[in-house]
């Protein structure tokens, strides 16, 4: 067997990738190690309905699962802030859907998608797989969060989603709880999808992301468990070099979640798309800056965003439970308002610096982080 592209897992980077590579007229195999495209869920399914245009995702009536009207963050001590997320145009996507959609458009403009079929090795241009020996040119490495255990462990948290039916879910509301001590470096986070149904998880350092969930849920009240996800996420960033020689990295292995959420709809979407624009250019004009302009134009359109998110999830990181209670005591309608009205689901970085009072007159984070603000506001 020979291809032009193989890539590497079959999740939203790569399935991009592929769609690219193919409409380009390119042969391009995509190996998916699951049964099946979609699975298993890791994802909240969160993302902004401009994200998913500039992707070219149209939302179907099974990849849709309902729209965002507010988010309601606590602190610790149970104070909680109200976000107005209707002009941020937020909806909740059922990712096996939506992943399964951007297979079908790889798959029409040409593209071969096989599943359980796993990459064991590359040696050169070669793949060795559980089917057998493909020839490529390039080889797209979108294996996920598990490309980087073994490269660094430093950025990846334990995390555990449960799909769940529960009265207490509310239509249109994420809440999302944060405490330093339960959650240590990240939150636990309720996203509604329709009807009374809807993901919980929990994810933090050093923690049993499953005993952690399983005492979140307790306190909430009674729910059945419909679905259970353990997986890890990656919060560290974009990986220094997304090209070496004929291997193309993207996606969640490339580090192109967001540093504060994890989420990457849109950031890996758009990785996938601009590497299969830049994988067709190369194997037209066989120039190697043809392959290096996908992490240039990458990082010309998220660098900073991610550098100062980076920035703000050491900053959160450094927080306890009473400086977190604090900064919620000091938060004014006016700041929350400038939020509701302003801030970019995609781009969010703005929204935390208002949250942490950085641009503001609040003692308690101006002191903790000195000048460390200077370099997230610059």
């Amino acid at each position: 067997m020979s291809y032009d592209v193989v890539v590497a897992g079959g999740s939203i980077a790569g399935l991009f990738c592929a769609r690219e590579v193919a409409a380009s007229g390119h042969s391009v195999l995509v190996i998916e190690e699951d049964f099946e495209i979609g699975t298993p869920e890791h994802c909240g399914g969160l993302v902004s309905t401009s994200g998913l245009e500039e992707i070219g995702i149209i939302p179907s009536g099974k990849t849709f699962d309902s729209q965002i009207t507010r988010a309601e963050v606590s602190a610790p001590g149970g104070k909680k802030i109200t976000i107005d997320a209707k002009k941020q145009n937020v909806s909740v996507i059922n990712r096996r859907e939506l992943d399964k959609q951007i297979a079908h458009q790889a798959q029409k403009n040409g593209a071969e998608i096989r599943v359980k079929t796993s990459l064991k090795e590359i040696r050169e241009n070669k793949a060795i797989t559980t089917a057998g020996e493909i020839d490529f040119k390039i080889l797209v490495d979108a294996r996920g969060v598990s490309a980087l255990v073994q490269k660094d462990r430093t950025g990846i948290l334990q995390s555990a989603q449960y799909e769940i039916y529960a009265d207490w879910i509310e239509k249109g509301k994420v809440e999302v709880f944060l405490d330093a001590e339960k959650y240590p470096g990240f939150f636990s986070w309720i996203i509604p999808s329709c009807g009374g149904t809807g993901k919980v998880g929990v994810a933090g350092r050093s923690i049993n992301a499953m005993q952690t969930l399983e005492r979140f849920l307790d306190q909430k009240g009674k729910c059945s468990i419909i679905r259970k996800v353990f997986a890890p996420i990656w919060v560290n960033g974009p990986i220094e070099n997304f090209v070496s020689k004929n291997t193309v990295t993207v996606g969640d292995a490339a580090g192109q979640s967001k540093p504060t959420t994890a989420g990457g709809i849109y950031s890996c979407g758009i990785g996938g798309i601009y590497a299969g624009r830049a994988i067709s250019k190369f194997l037209e004009a066989k120039r190697q800056d043809n392959l290096g302009s996908y992490q240039k134009a990458w990082i010309e359109k998220f660098g900073k965003e991610f550098e100062r998110q980076s920035f703000a999830r050491k900053m959160l990181e450094r927080l306890d439970n009473k400086s977190i209670d604090a900064i919620f005591d000091s938060l004014t309608p006016e700041m929350i308002a400038d939020i509701s009205n302003n801030d970019d689901f995609d781009f969010h970085t703005s929204a935390i610096i208002k949250m942490l009072g950085l641009k503001g007159s609040l003692k308690v984070a101006q002191t903790m982080f000195g000048a460390e603000i200077r370099k997230i506001l610059g």
